[in-house]
């Protein structure tokens, strides 16, 4: 029998660690992402804390906010993580724990977290998670593409509500930030979710705000088929997943086409997609 696999993930906010064996996720732990001092300091800290698990692993996998190239991460977004560039992430995890690690995106791994067992059922898949953010992955001939492969967030659009910016990020359209920023001028300090919460109670200006949202994401999801042809999409995230958004964007796909529409079917493990994929990727490198 082999010993789970240590999976970590690291974003702007939080640092989750788990033991994992295939889709199983057994211990967790999680503490504040610090900020402070580097990300060698951050990795110590965290390793401090769950000090038990030595020994009941052999291999590590993280997936982290940002890009990964050949185990360097760098900030992809200083505003959600900053990060020296080209900081030699599985380098500095192997030399404090003397295991073999590989690293990914985070929104890489839970696409291959979602192909391997959930709801890409194995087939060549996009992943979207659209949530704070977006981000995404693709599984071409069975292999996760990597590097900067997936990130539709970052497809870049002309900007016609910013006087004088060129071009910005879709995400900046669609996504829990640009929710929360449009619903201001309705309600100072809302989140996304209070966005939601007000739609559902019957608010005429959450109930817009969200329906643009999903609009966007349709678009978003039509450009991404007409560029890859996946079989399928699997959308994610605490916005993608809200009760009722992917039916507000199927509803915006209705009138497409069907050979030019895409498949779009909800992620199937939540918030550990991310731990689940990164530890099957560390298991077979």
């Amino acid at each position: 029998m082999t010993n789970p696999t240590l999976a970590l993930d690291i974003g702007g906010t939080k640092m989750l660690a788990a033991l994992v064996e295939g889709a199983a996720v057994a211990d967790t732990f999680s503490m504040p992402t610090p900020r402070e001092g580097n990300p060698k300091e951050w990795l110590k800290a965290l390793f401090r804390q769950i000090a038990p698990w030595q020994g009941r692993y052999g291999r590590i996998g993280i997936a982290v906010t940002g890009i990964v190239d050949d185990g360097r991460w760098s900030a992809l977004n200083r505003k959600t993580l900053d990060i020296p560039d080209r900081f030699p992430l599985t380098e500095t995890v192997s030399s404090i724990t003397a295991c073999p690690a590989f690293a990914a995106n985070d929104a890489q791994a839970a696409a291959w977290g979602e192909h391997r067992f959930g709801a890409g059922a194995s087939e060549d898949m996009i992943f979207l998670t659209i949530s704070t953010g977006i981000g995404g992955g693709i599984v071409a001939g069975g292999r996760l593409l990597q590097g900067i492969a997936g990130h539709f967030g970052l497809f870049r659009v002309q900007d016609f509500e910013n006087a004088g910016a060129f071009d910005s990020a879709v995400e900046d359209h669609i996504s829990g930030n640009w929710i929360a920023q449009a619903a201001s001028r309705h309600r100072p300090d809302a989140t996304a979710r209070d966005v939601f919460e007000a739609a559902r109670e019957g608010a005429q200006w959450a109930e817009e705000i969200i329906d643009l949202s999903a609009r966007r994401a349709a678009l978003l999801c039509r450009n991404v088929q007409l560029a890859i042809d996946p079989p399928r999409i699997v959308i994610g995230g605490g916005i993608g997943l809200a009760p009722g958004y992917l039916e507000r964007i199927e509803a915006r796909l209705a009138g497409v086409p069907e050979r030019l529409r895409p498949k779009l079917v909800a992620a199937r493990l939540g918030d550990k997609a991310g731990v689940v994929g990164i530890a099957d990727l560390a298991d077979n490198q």
